[in-house]
């Protein structure tokens, strides 16, 4: 176990001397680039911003044009001759139409507000998720640092007890001390190679999650860099709540969300109050079309024919008046048949199945419910902000009683080694002792990263980046 000890951490050298490693920024941006929750809100502010532009565009004019072809079978009037027909006819109709809102009550332009502050809100959300994930891979960042310390420590341990172990040997060998002190020695190895492996197991685990938070799936090898963390003791004092939290209110995303959700909610309210208002309508059309039935007369051809006979036996003429024709070229067709209209109409909503009433109810309640989630979310912001700075203040008390713990632990076991050394204690003495020291350096380092990560917190709801 002791050479593969000082393989591992051969290996681990070469490791980090071989590759750059991460630093906090790096797997910061890595996971906002690759988190998946993330480009669905990013999809979800194009939609938004999509719905802004159309909104926008909802009030300027409409442009349409349209042509049907039509065959008449039957007795029918043809709109462009005017005339009965009773064969097949065929028909054509060209136009195109205009209409544009003159007033709707405000309701357009009350629209467009409240889809460019859905927008806005969705940007802030967008901010607010990729503010989560830093924190999240921070905090995964330091485990990972905390884990590897953790196994140094196990290392380091499992060192002096080999040590330990071959001087207890040799003394045995000489006859100076009993066999049962080595076996005692052996079973705390066995112990500390447990301590190890689970160390180790935690570290990388400690891996795995950072990798998961950043969406990282490479099977290479991962490492961070190891930041120089100094213990930033007056960092707390320098903040307090209330301080905090008036900067949170200024920079934290979600509160901006809230906001915004509050603008678009009472937008939306004025466009439903405007669809009470009469709507006034401008439209426009113009039109031509063809009909197989259009002739054009070129001339008549006049005679006479014999209608009767008079009582005394002369006969009877009456004239006769044909008409010459020919079919109506198309052109022509195009150019006689030409249309056009103008005018405007006014809407004005009497009833509408409570449609509009009811509309107006929800919007109303809509707004009420985006300030109620803006007042929970201060509360909220507030409520975090003391429980962060209480367990900053909480975990530097529990460094510097741990601290002194250390010291404390580490001067008892020197003097136990020597001691047992020495032959004076036992080797269950001389393993409750190292296993003492071994207790107070993780809740050292426990204490020490618990607070490193409290400060980002409160970094974190000021807005300051999150870096070493």
């Amino acid at each position: 176990m002791k050479y593969l000890l000082f393989l591992s951490a051969f290996l681990t050298a070469f490791s980090a001397s071989a590759q750059t490693g991460w630093d906090l920024q790096q797997c910061i941006n890595y996971a906002l680039t690759h988190n998946l929750t993330l480009r669905q809100q990013g999809v979800t502010n194009e939609i938004n911003k999509n719905n802004v532009t159309q909104s926008k565009a909802q009030v300027l004019p409409t442009l349409n044009a349209g042509v049907s072809h039509n065959y008449n079978f039957g007795q029918t009037i043809d709109r462009f001759t005017n005339t009965f027909a009773n064969t097949q006819v065929l028909s054509q109709n060209f136009f195109i139409s205009s209409g544009v809102v003159l007033w709707s009550g405000l309701s357009q332009y009350n629209t467009i507000k409240a889809n460019e502050y859905n927008y806005l809100s969705g940007v802030e959300n967008l901010k607010q998720l990729q503010n989560d994930i830093s924190l999240n891979v921070a905090n995964a960042y330091i485990g990972v640092i905390f884990s590897e310390e953790i196994l140094k420590i196990s290392q380091n341990q499992y060192l002096v007890t080999q040590e330990q172990l071959d001087r207890t040997l040799k003394l045995v060998n000489a006859g100076a001390v009993a066999k049962s002190v080595e076996y005692d020695i052996r079973a705390q190895l066995a112990n500390e190679a447990v301590n190890v492996t689970t160390a180790d197991n935690n570290y990388q685990i400690s891996l795995l999650n950072l990798r998961q938070l950043m969406n990282l799936d490479s099977l290479g090898n991962f490492n961070i860099v190891r930041p120089e963390i100094n213990m930033q003791e007056n960092q707390l004092l320098q903040n307090n709540i209330q301080g905090v939290y008036e900067e949170g209110l200024k920079t934290q995303p979600s509160i901006k969300r809230g906001e915004y959700a509050i603008l678009s909610a009472e937008k939306n309210l004025a466009a439903n109050r405007g669809r009470i208002s009469p709507t006034l309508s401008f439209n426009a059309s113009m039109g031509t079309g063809t009909s197989g039935l259009a002739k054009d007369i070129l001339g008549y051809n006049y005679r006479l024919y014999t209608s009767g006979i008079t009582s005394r036996g002369d006969s009877v003429y009456s004239p006769q008046v044909e008409a010459i024709t020919r079919k109506t070229p198309l052109n022509e067709q195009f150019k006689n048949n030409i249309n056009q209209s103008i005018g405007f109409s006014l809407t004005i909503p009497l009833f509408n199945g409570l449609q509009t009433h009811t509309a107006i109810k929800n919007a109303k309640l809509n707004a009420l419910n985006a300030q109620f989630s803006q007042d929970l979310a201060k509360q909220n912001l507030y409520k975090n902000i003391a429980q962060a700075y209480a367990n900053a203040k909480a975990s530097l008390d529990k460094y510097n009683a741990t601290k002194l713990s250390v010291d404390a632990a580490n001067e008892s076991f020197k003097y136990a080694q020597q001691k047992f050394n020495a032959g004076v204690i036992s080797a269950f003495d001389f393993s409750t002792s190292k296993n003492r020291l071994y207790a107070a350096e993780s809740n050292l380092l426990q204490a020490k990263y618990d607070y490193v990560f409290k400060l980002k917190v409160l970094d974190y709801y000021q807005g300051k980046p999150l870096g070493f």
